[in-house]
C-alpha cells in the first residue's frame, strides 16, 4: 500500500470520527431537550396587578447600517410593544452611510411628536461596528433592562410583557427568544435556513439551557440585564460574534441565561445566495474567534468535565465545515482505491459504522417537526425530502465556511460586514434590484462551480468501476455544489443585466 493511499485513508477516517463525535454531541442535547430534569425552562412571575409605575425602565436598541428596505418596519414594530411609554426608550444605533439615514430622521420625527421616547443616534464611525454601537448606546440608555433587535426583525406586541418579568429572577442575566421566518417558504434557499435554524432555536438552545451548560445570546430577540453586560466586562468588538463573545464572559461570570422556546419572535430569512454567505461568514468566522479566545478559560474555570466538552463543541462547532469537506474531497479517490485494492474492504466496512452518526443529525435537525402535533404523515414525508436536501447545501457551504473557520482559529481580523436585508416576505416580492446585492462571482464561487464538477465525475466513476457504495453522497454533493453556483451565478447576471 503506498503512502498516498494510506494518507487518504487517515484523514477520511479522522474526518468521519471527528463528525460522529459531532453528531454524538448534537444527540446528547437532544435527551436534555426532552428530558424533564434539570432546570425549569422559564421563571414565570405574575405581573396582572401591577400599575405601570411598578414597570421598570426598559431601553430597546436597534443597531442598524444601511437598512432603506426594513428599517421602518423594525422602528413600528417596538414602537408597537405593550409597555408603558414613559418606560420605553427606543434608541436607533444609526452607522448608515446611505439614504436609510433620512428615513430614520423622519420616523423618529413623526414617533417623538406621538410621545414615544426615541432617539436617533449616529457616532460618526463606524469603529468597533455593531459592538462599538450597542456600547455608544448603552451609555447614554436610560433602561436597566436592554432589549436588542436587528434590522430584519418585526417582534410581536407583547416581546416585552413576556421575557422582562422572567428578570424577576436576579440571577438571570439574559432571556432569549426563539426565532421565527417570515418569508420561510419562499424559496428553496429559505426552506434550507428555517430547517437548520429551527433546531438551534429548539433542540441547542433548550437543550443546552435545560441541562445548565453555556448557551448563547443570538445576538437579536433578546433582553439582557445591564448590569450584567457591565459586570461582563461589556461589548468588546476582537470577534465578529460578540453576542456569543459577551455570552460566554458574562456565563463564567456565573450568571443565569434563559431561553424561551414558546415566545417568537419573526425575522427575515436572507433570500440571496451572497447575503447568506456573509452571514454564515461572520457567525462561522466569529465563532472560531470566540473558541480562540474563550477554550483555555472553559477548561481553566470550575466547571463540570461534561459542561466543559458541551462549550468545546460548541465553540468549535463551525469548525465541522473543515471536516465535512475534507471527508467530502477524499471520497472520491477513496471510491477509485476501494476498487483497486480489495483489501480494504475491512476498512470501508469499518469506516461506514462512524456514518451512523447520520442518524442522530436526522433526529436532532427532524425533531422542530415534531413540536407541534406530533410526527403525521406530510410532516414525516417533508422530512424525508428535506433532510437530504439541507445536507446536500450544507456540505457546498462547506468551501465558503472552512476558509472563515480557518482565518478565525489563525486570528487574522475583518471587517464585519452586515447581511444585507430585503423586505421580501410573499412569494410574489422581488429583489432584483435590490442595492445592496453583491455584483462579482468571486473565486470561492468559482471553486464552488468547480467542485460540482468534481462530483459530477465521482458519480460517472461510481458506473465505470461498477460501485454505487457512493452514488447517493456524491449526487448530494454535486447537487449541493452546482445549487450554490447556480444560485452565484443567476445573482451575477441580475446585476449585469
Amino acid at each position: 500500500m503506498s503512502f498516498l493511499s494510506i494518507t487518504i485513508m487517515t484523514l477520511y477516517a479522522i474526518g468521519l470520527l471527528v463528525i460522529f463525535l459531532y453528531t454524538m454531541g448534537q444527540a446528547h442535547l437532544i435527551y436534555h431537550y426532552f428530558s424533564e430534569k434539570g432546570k425549569t425552562n422559564r421563571y414565570v412571575a405574575d405581573w396582572s396587578n401591577r400599575t405601570p409605575e411598578e414597570f421598570p425602565q426598559v431601553t430597546v436598541q436597534l443597531p442598524v447600517y444601511n437598512e432603506r428596505y426594513v428599517v421602518n418596519r423594525l422602528i413600528d414594530s417596538v414602537a408597537n410593544f405593550n409597555w408603558p411609554k414613559d418606560k420605553l426608550e427606543i434608541q436607533v444605533l444609526d452607522d448608515s452611510s446611505d439614504e436609510t439615514v433620512q428615513i430614520i430622521v423622519e420616523k423618529v420625527q413623526e414617533l417623538q411628536q406621538q410621545g414615544y421616547d426615541i432617539n436617533h443616534i449616529q457616532r460618526g464611525t463606524r469603529e468597533g461596528f455593531k459592538a462599538g454601537a450597542l456600547t455608544y448606546g448603552m451609555q447614554q440608555a436610560k433602561g436597566a433592562f436592554i432589549a436588542i433587535f436587528d434590522a430584519d426583525f418585526t417582534p410581536h406586541p407583547d416581546f416585552l410583557m413576556n421575557t422582562v418579568p422572567c428578570f424577576e429572577d436576579e440571577n438571570i442575566g439574559m432571556v432569549q427568544t426563539r426565532w421565527t421566518h417570515l418569508n420561510q417558504d419562499y424559496s428553496l434557499l429559505t426552506k434550507v435556513q428555517a430547517f437548520a435554524l429551527n433546531a438551534h432555536f429548539t433542540v441547542e438552545q433548550k437543550g443546552r439551557n435545560r441541562a445548565g451548560y453555556f448557551m448563547n445570546f443570538n445576538g437579536t430577540a433578546g433582553v439582557w440585564r445591564r448590569s450584567c453586560i457591565k459586570d461582563a466586562g461589556g461589548w468588546e468588538h476582537d470577534t465578529l460574534t460578540e453576542d456569543l463573545d459577551l455570552s460566554y464572559r458574562a456565563q463564567m461570570k456565573g450568571w443565569d441565561f434563559l431561553f424561551l422556546e414558546d415566545i417568537v419572535s419573526p425575522a427575515e430569512l436572507p433570500v440571496a445566495i451572497s447575503a447568506l454567505k456573509t452571514q454564515q461568514y461572520r457567525w462561522t468566522k466569529g465563532a472560531a474567534e470566540s473558541a480562540r479566545k474563550h477554550l483555555s478559560n472553559v477548561w481553566n474555570s470550575n466547571a463540570s468535565l461534561i459542561k466543559k466538552i458541551q462549550a468545546s463543541s460548541h465553540l468549535l462547532s463551525s469548525s465541522i465545515f473543515i471536516f465535512i469537506l475534507l471527508v467530502s474531497v477524499l471520497s472520491v479517490p477513496l471510491l477509485w482505491l476501494k476498487n483497486v485494492q480489495p483489501e480494504l474492504n475491512a476498512f470501508f466496512i469499518a469506516a461506514s459504522f462512524l456514518m451512523i452518526g447520520l442518524l442522530g443529525w436526522l433526529l436532532f435537525y427532524g425533531t422542530p417537526f415534531t413540536r407541534e402535533n406530533g410526527l403525521t404523515f406530510k410532516k414525516a414525508k417533508d422530512l424525508v425530502i428535506m433532510f437530504p436536501v439541507f445536507l446536500s447545501i450544507s456540505m457546498a457551504l462547506s468551501v465558503h465556511n472552512s476558509i472563515a473557520v480557518i482565518k478565525g482559529l489563525a486570528g487574522r481580523t475583518s471587517p464585519f460586514v452586515r447581511t444585507p436585508k430585503f423586505n421580501v416576505t410573499k412569494p410574489t416580492d422581488s429583489w432584483s434590484d435590490n442595492k445592496y446585492l453583491i455584483k462579482k462571482l468571486d473565486a470561492v464561487s468559482i471553486i464552488e462551480g468547480g467542485l460540482a464538477l468534481y462530483f459530477l465525475g465521482g458519480i460517472v466513476m461510481a458506473f465505470i468501476v461498477g460501485d454505487l457504495g457512493m452514488l447517493p453522497f456524491h449526487l448530494m454533493l454535486f447537487f449541493g455544489f452546482a445549487t450554490i453556483f447556480g444560485y452565484s451565478f443567476y445573482e451575477k447576471m441580475l446585476k449585469s443585466a
